[in-house]
């Protein structure tokens, strides 16, 4: 489980973009094959689907918030 810091006053929209990038960075590295073939066999769009699992994943990191 990976330790993400964030600044209490860095939430806007360009931290919770970084959040959702590296989420998909993970989740790719670790199903991307699966989520590729899955996307193909279902006809779903790849894009969207990676989107949805890193938002999920999002819930597997531990958060510390500086004050």
């Amino acid at each position: 489980m990976e330790m993400i810091h964030i600044n209490f006053n860095d939430l806007d929209d360009s931290a919770q973009q970084r959040l959702i990038a590296l989420s998909k960075r993970d989740v790719e590295a670790k199903f991307g094959k699966q989520l590729r073939s899955y996307a193909k066999t279902q006809f779903s769009n790849y894009d969207k689907l990676l989107e949805q699992e890193a938002i999920r994943n999002l819930y597997n990191y531990r958060y510390s918030f500086k004050i």
